[in-house]
């Protein structure tokens, strides 16, 4: 940086230069508010720190919870189609003397793929399941959207369906 300088003044012939005193001043004023400065900086940069943990914390906090409502709800579909499995048995009896053996015996079936089922739900854990899921979409995208739709358009049936009985 160039240095400011006053006009020459003499003093027994020779020349002397003088640095302005402002000079000076303006240079300290500038330190003291980098050290001020400063400070705020490192708060800035601790507030964003633990802004950052604590957004952290609060992700953390939502998978737990998340992972535990699925975990829940699935040990509860479990259950659901276990039970469904032991209706359509005790209706396989009533389908044989109603309608005949063969189509008890259709029922039968039925409900040993459903209680497989029921036994491969239970036995898998949450993780699990999504990396199933993400496997069959990548496997088959078509299918999957297909599924999406058909199970959007059944939930918004049910949603309907639950609106209208409520106006009744």
């Amino acid at each position: 940086m160039a240095e400011v300088k006053k006009p020459a003044v003499k003093t027994s012939g020779k020349t002397a230069t003088r640095k302005t005193a402002a000079k000076k001043d303006t240079s300290e004023k500038r330190t003291a508010k980098a050290q001020k400065a400063a400070p705020l900086k490192a708060g800035a940069t601790k507030a964003a720190a633990s802004t950052a943990s604590s957004t952290g914390d609060f992700r953390d906090r939502a998978i737990t919870k998340a992972k535990s409502a699925a975990t829940a709800g699935k040990e509860h579909t479990g259950n659901a189609i276990e039970n469904l499995s032991r209706i359509i048995e005790d209706s396989a009896k009533t389908i044989d003397e109603n309608v005949g053996e063969k189509y008890g015996n259709y029922a039968r079936s039925a409900a040993d793929t459903v209680s497989s089922f029921a036994e491969k739900l239970n036995g898998k854990e949450v993780d699990e399941m999504v990396d199933d899921a993400r496997d069959f979409v990548r496997k088959s995208p078509a299918v999957a959207i297909g599924a999406a739709a058909v199970v959007g358009f059944l939930i918004s049936r049910l949603v309907k369906s639950g609106m209208d009985d409520r106006d009744a």
